[in-house]
């Protein structure tokens, strides 16, 4: 009986879709927002000199050049994302990529388009959504937008295919990266129907992997792990301070309402033993006129 790996572990994710372009194609017709009539019909991986210099915020795992049945071409930049600022970062790398196209001497209209394509194992948002496609837009007309960069988010935990009206691909695709992982034992028959599918699910096979790879597979689930644990140790301590200087600050400013109540009190009681309001405001340390608003909500 074959054993699997997870398509989200990157060194997985770029065998599968970082050297079967047929396979990328597939998957990429199914996910994005692309229009209607807008099929991509070939590709071709980027050099890896598009990379930026600052390698700490390069996580991109396949980038490739689409080309589509209108002879339109344009980038998409695919990530695998687990970090709390990964918007950040998404956002760094499309826009480096968009830049990176123009060679000295060339003119702004050989730009091409980037779509930037993030799958997320974790949650980003409260929203019940789960795929999320952004671009620039008018603030007064939304029907008016550039669409040279755009981002796309995907939160796979969100995913549930019984709950949304879409092109079989995208649901089959989308259960692929979902449900299938080392506990996988028996594949359901309906990702065989599709070819791209069946190979891409062959290529999980733990027995096509070199026990360097699976080395640096178990590495690579070690290093999101401790990411997600340093995260979560974070979020919590952040949780306990703030929790911590809101408790003070409510004891501050229950204090100090308290106060306030005393004193009132002390005014009323002295208005009520017949005390002039000036002499009144000097012992309550009061300007006159506190003092008379005070008297002034008295039954």
């Amino acid at each position: 009986m074959p054993r699997y790996l997870d398509p989200k572990s990157d060194l997985v994710f770029k065998k599968i879709f970082g050297h079967h372009p047929n396979v990328l194609q597939d998957f990429l017709n199914a996910i994005l927002p692309l229009p209607p009539d807008c099929v991509i019909e070939s590709l071709i991986y980027l050099p890896s000199e598009s990379v930026p210099e600052i390698t700490a915020l390069k996580y991109s795992i396949v980038d490739v050049r689409c080309f589509d049945n209108h002879g339109r071409h344009f980038i998409v930049e695919m990530q695998l994302q687990w970090t709390s600022d990964f918007i950040k970062r998404m956002l760094f790398n499309t826009a480096t990529t968009y830049a990176r196209q123009l060679k000295k001497g060339k003119s702004y209209e050989h730009l091409s388009p980037v779509y930037g394509v993030a799958l997320l194992d974790t949650t980003f948002s409260q929203e019940q959504e789960w795929f999320h496609h952004y671009r620039m837009t008018n603030a007064h007309d939304e029907s008016k937008s550039l669409e040279d960069i755009q981002l796309v988010l995907i939160e796979l935990p969100k995913f549930k295919p019984t709950s949304i009206t879409t092109k079989r691909a995208t649901v089959l695709w989308l259960r692929f990266l979902k449900e299938i992982n080392e506990k996988t034992e028996v594949v359901d028959p309906s990702f065989l129907e599709v070819d791209s599918i069946k190979e891409a699910i062959s290529l999980l096979e733990i027995a096509s992997y070199s026990e360097a790879e699976l080395l640096a597979y178990d590495k690579s689930w070690d290093a999101v792990s401790s990411e997600r644990t340093l995260f979560s140790g974070k979020y919590k301590e952040g949780l306990a301070q703030g929790l911590a200087q809101g408790e003070a600050k409510g004891l501050a400013q229950g204090e100090a309402k308290g106060k306030e109540e005393e004193k009132k009190r002390f005014v009323i009681s002295m208005h009520r033993s017949g005390l002039p309001l000036e002499q009144i405001a000097q012992i309550a340390e009061l300007s006159q006129n506190q003092v008379h608003c005070i008297i002034e909500l008295l039954p």
